[in-house]
């Protein structure tokens, strides 16, 4: 018996799909990582794009400078727009994912396009995408690894046959090829099925008869019809198709064709380049319709006498239609009427085939491994990226309503045709403009293209000669010729006259300029890993070793080819250390963050304030608890004397700015005091309750401004809010917060209105864009909308069971459990590029959070972690929406023991909304965390190395930017920022160092500080000139086999350079 689990999610691309899943206007992007499903959609942001950054180690040295035109595509000075990923939700199947397919089906319950989704053991899932519960659906299972659909004992298994998908672009069946020649349809029911076409005639057929009464089978079936979008599938033997299909290599559905129709290549027997000689030209390419209803088909037409070397079916769309045949030396277009254009792309074509093309031999391509796809749905040229990842274009010259030609011409390096480093697995149009690229050997990227010379054109038409003149010695701005041709090349409204006008007009093969690409995004791949080696991190003046000991480092090779290099993983995160400071029994802070006048141009430049002052809480050699204030200096900190600040107040409980930073409040157990920008005593706010006399004390305190929330030991709350003077008031509670009975609170100024959480039309109650989230004794949860406190606007009394979906009507099941709910915490998870709404849930003995762009965290006592989204569900029947929150798997395991509960004192989660680009929440405690999530990741809580952390708090300056200032056990202060070039998105931290080379083998020697690293690239192969062997002379081909050639290499550590 093995037990294994993943260290961490895949990340190689094997498929990608885009389709509206979400609703019928969206964009999505469907990604299949092996065994992972995820779901995309995409972003548009402004970025700079002046410079690619260099894929060579050399750029990534921690003293190197990236200038020059690297490797990308075409550079630009201005910041243009930029297509980002943003992922909506991901999923472990329970398989290995062969192929995707869009469907369109009838009533899904988004409205959208449905998923199909085929595995290796021939199976088939029909999945939608389901508002109500904002998660994937699954319609229906289809599986056909019967025995009886075996051919022989000795044959081999489903899964070890190659099993594809392809769908009927009209979405009337879908077909699945499996086992060596055994092919399944599955027909869907689309609109006007039952009234297809009524050829009765009664001059022909006479009466019409009257239809006969259903019987209770007729009744079975056509319910069954109605509740399901799909009718019963069947299979067939290819061979019953037509006997010549014995092996067959490629299928897919074709387009413009009134029935489903395929395409399949194939041949009578088996192909092979060592018998060459004798079965030269042995592929056919047939043409199928199917009748669904009859279960029967008709050949169209059949070419025969095809290359050898044909391996792939690409349906084409209009304007061009037709087929196109993908060879290992050739390209062969093939159109409705069996009329074949063909172009041969490397001089081997010659000798392997007798087919009649047009010769550009003098390309020298090799289309072994790659993928093509057409530019746009309305574009007649075609991109190739082939196994190198270069990059091609294919154009076809029409004559008429026929082509009568195909050409192919290379992308120069300096319009991007070398952005993408590796062999491609997968091709889909994500947008006008935009394509995005899988790979199983290096990062899949969205890249991004425009063609040039229609604008060049237009530019000339409308100006006159004298401003051409002007112009003829500037450059154009590419910013505007690409906005400029994506409206030409995408518009939906352009008319099929002028789509054949630019399809008659000439393309020259060396306009390698024509289209320019650069890549917009990308996702990071470590795959395929060749090599694992174990080390330790080195010791540096950055690292920090409070904890006694070093990280290990699991080193691995990455990539192929052009996209090789190593990647280092650690388990926890090494912060860079800034400066370290003694603060004799300091056991929390909190940063100050303020604005004054001559701050106006400092945050323009940093693009926030900096943070001026530090608020700790100290023990006294006495065991009393007191405060002090702190003044950051680049030099260190300096504790603030000649001021209004007492430290003999008490132990601060929290530390915020309200009134627009400008008033500093210090939350004390007993009250709570205001100071201006210098700390001059402006306001004190006691506790005491003049009805009852008693003095609660203040357990926490959250901010939004102008708002502070409080939360007391006697389970009561109050709510202060910030006058213009910056005095606070306190605002009055309802009746419900009247009889207390809250347990944690949490402010989240929700601008853009992301919870759309309002009082009825029939209300006068003020309500602005902060919400105050309570979680109460009982394990409820609810919402305000301030300045009302009469009552919630949203109560959700289930929290405390952590139900997959909550929401305001949430039934108990009588099984269910429920747990003791300590904190929660509203807050922004993220990066620069997206933020997402998330509600974290811990439960009692933990202080673990998680929160997103709003996110609301629950902690428990055993440090387990539940994370809740946010989402609109569509109410029923109505047009209006509302608000649910789906759990978020979390697959952190808690390694507190119960022994330490009673020893482990109760600190609360810390936000950092600005910490090196990410918005995220801090864990304290001894197995600190932060909670991360980037654009293209769900959270994850990446551990913090460095032992027993009590206290953590953002840190802004000049001398550390988007930092952060936390005390260790050994209570030192220590000033940090998160490692360069790190990633978080495994759950672990990341760092990639590419090479430009395929890494083979690698090891690693401490004494010295190196790596020793085994290389090797592709070459050419000649025969050597030999006297024994004079034949090898009379090799004359150009076209060179490829070899690897291998080096080793010695690299520092330190520098991340080639010393040997």
């Amino acid at each position: 018996m093995q037990c294994y689990t993943e260290l961490t999610p895949p990340t190689a691309v094997t498929h990608c799909l885009s389709l509206p899943f979400l609703s019928p206007s969206a964009n999505n992007l469907i990604v299949a990582k092996t065994s992972l499903l995820q779901i995309f959609s995409f972003k548009s942001v402004l970025a700079d794009s002046n410079v690619t950054p260099d894929t060579t180690i050399e750029a990534r040295r921690p003293s190197a400078t990236v200038s020059g035109t690297g490797t990308g595509a075409a550079l630009r000075g201005d910041r243009a727009h930029t297509t980002k990923l943003v992922l909506i939700a991901q999923y472990e199947l329970s398989g290995t994912v062969t192929s995707l397919a869009r469907v369109k089906i009838l009533g899904s319950k988004s409205g959208g396009e449905a998923l199909l989704v085929s595995l290796r053991d021939a199976k088939l899932s029909l999945v939608e995408w389901d508002p109500q519960r904002y998660s994937i659906s699954t319609i229906s299972i289809h599986f056909y690894e019967r025995e009886d659909l075996r051919g022989s004992p000795w044959d081999a298994d489903v899964s070890d046959h190659v099993n594809y998908l392809s769908v009927d672009p009209r979405s009337r069946c879908a077909a699945l090829k499996f086992g060596a020649r055994h092919l399944a349809i599955l027909p869907f029911h689309q609109a006007g099925d039952d009234l297809v076409m009524d050829d009765y005639d009664s001059d022909i057929d006479g009466d019409r008869p009257e239809p006969s009464a259903p019987t209770s089978d007729m009744k079975d079936e056509k319910s069954t019809s109605q509740q399901t979008p799909y009718a019963a599938s069947f299979v067939v033997s290819m061979l019953a198709l037509d006997p010549s299909l014995s092996h067959p290599l490629h299928l897919a559905f074709l387009y413009e064709y009134r029935e489903p129709t395929f395409g399949i290549l194939s041949s009578s027997v088996a192909s092979s380049s060592a018998l060459l000689h004798e079965r030269r030209d042995c592929l056919s390419y047939t043409v199928i319709t199917l009748d669904l209803e009859q279960r029967a088909s008709t050949a169209l037409l059949t070419v025969t006498n095809l290359p050898y070397d044909l391996f792939a079916v690409v349906p084409l769309r209009l304007p061009i239609g037709g087929t196109l045949l993908v060879g290992s030396n050739e390209l062969i277009h093939v159109d409705q009427s069996g009329r074949t254009n063909g172009v041969a792309v490397n001089e081997f074509a010659k000798s392997s085939t007798a087919f009649a093309m047009t010769d550009q031999s003098d390309l020298a391509l090799r289309l072994e491994g790659s993928v093509v796809e057409q530019l746009g749905f309305d574009n007649s040229d075609l991109l190739i990226v082939l196994s190198t990842g270069e990059l091609a274009i294919v154009s076809f010259k029409i004559d008429g309503r026929s082509v009568s030609g195909v050409s192919v011409r290379q992308v120069n390096d300096d319009s991007g045709g070398n952005a993408f480093l590796g062999k491609p697995s997968c091709v889909s149009v994500a947008g006008r403009g935009r394509l995005f690229i899988g790979s199983e050997h290096a990062d899949s990227v969205v890249l991004g293209w425009f063609r040039r010379s229609d604008k060049l054109k237009r530019q000339r038409s409308r100006v006159s000669i004298a401003v051409e003149e002007e112009l003829n010695g500037s450059e154009l701005d590419d910013d505007e010729l690409e906005d400029d041709d994506d409206d030409d090349l995408y518009s939906e409204a352009k008319t099929k006259d002028s789509a054949q006008e630019i399809l008659s007009t000439t393309v020259s093969p060396d306009q390698g300029n024509d289209y320019r690409f650069r890549i917009h995004d990308r996702l990071e791949n470590f795959g395929p890993v060749r090599n694992v080696t174990l080390t330790t991190a080195l010791k540096s003046s950055s690292n920090d070793e409070s904890a006694g000991s070093l990280e290990q480092e699991v080193l691995i090779s990455t990539g192929c080819g052009r996209a090789g290099g190593i990647a280092i993983f650690t388990s926890k995160i090494q912060p860079d250390i800034k400066q370290r400071h003694t603060v004799l029994d300091a056991e929390d802070m909190w940063t100050i963050r303020i604005k004054k006048a001559s701050d106006n141009a400092l945050s323009e430049h940093h693009g926030s304030y900096e943070d001026s002052y530090i608020i700790a809480s100290i023990i006294t050699e006495n065991g009393d608890v007191q405060s002090a204030a702190y003044k950051i200096h680049s030099a260190g900190l300096v504790e603030l004397r000649d001021t209004e600040f007492d430290p003999e107040a008490g132990a601060t409980v929290d530390a915020g700015t309200i009134n627009n930073a400008t008033r500093i409040v210090q939350v004390l157990s007993n009250e709570i005091r205001t100071f201006d920008t210098d700390f001059g005593l402006a306001q004190i706010v006691p506790m005491s309750d003049e009805t009852t006399d008693a003095e609660p004390r203040v357990l926490s305190a959250s901010f939004a401004d102008p708002y502070v929330l409080l939360v007391r030991d006697d389970t009561s709350t109050l709510l202060l809010r910030a006058e213009e003077s910056g005095d606070l008031d306190e605002v009055e509670r309802g009746i419900s917060l009247q009889q207390n009975g809250i347990r944690s609170g949490s402010l989240f100024e929700d601008t853009n209105d992301l919870f759309r959480l309002e009082y009825g039309e029939d209300s006068d109650d003020e309500a602005g864009n902060v919400l105050m989230f309570l979680l109460t004794c009982g394990g409820g949860l609810q919402i305000f909308r301030l300045p009302n406190l009469h009552k919630p606007v949203y109560v959700a009394e289930g929290l405390s069971f952590l139900p997959p979906f909550l929401s305001s009507d949430f039934a108990v099941r009588r099984s269910q459990a429920r747990e003791i709910l300590t904190e929660i915490l509203v807050a922004e998870l993220g990066d620069s590029i997206q933020k997402s709404p998330y509600i974290i849930v811990s439960e009692i003995e933990s202080p673990k959070l998680i929160p997103a762009l709003t996110v609301s965290k629950l902690r428990s006592a055993a440090d387990d972690l539940t994370i809740y989204q946010p989402y609109q569900a569509p109410v029923e029947g109505s047009q209006d929406t509302a608000l649910q929150f789906l759990k978020i798997p979390n697959t952190h395991v808690s390694q507190k023991t119960h022994g330490d509960q009673d020893e482990l004192k109760h600190r609360s989660l810390r936000l950092l909304p600005d910490l090196g680009d990410y918005s995220t929440v801090f864990l304290p405690g001894d197995f600190p965390a932060f909670i991360c999530k980037s654009t293209s990741s769900p959270p994850q809580l990446v551990a913090l190395a460095g032992g027993t952390i009590n206290s953590l708090s953002s840190f802004n300056t000049s001398f550390c930017e988007k930092g952060f200032v936390y005390i260790d056990s050994s209570e030192t202060v220590k000033i940090a920022q998160l490692p360069l070039d790190t990633r978080y998105e495994t759950g672990w931290t990341s760092r990639k160092f590419p090479f430009g080379e395929e890494v083979q083998a690698l090891d690693s020697h401490e004494p010295s500080k190196t790596y020793a690293i085994g290389t090797s690239q592709k070459t050419g192969f000649k025969l050597p000139e030999d006297e024994n062997h004079p034949e090898w002379n009379l090799e004359t081909t150009s076209f060179l086999p490829q070899i690897d050639q291998s080096t080793i290499k010695l690299l520092d550590r330190e520098t991340w350079s080639i010393i040997d």
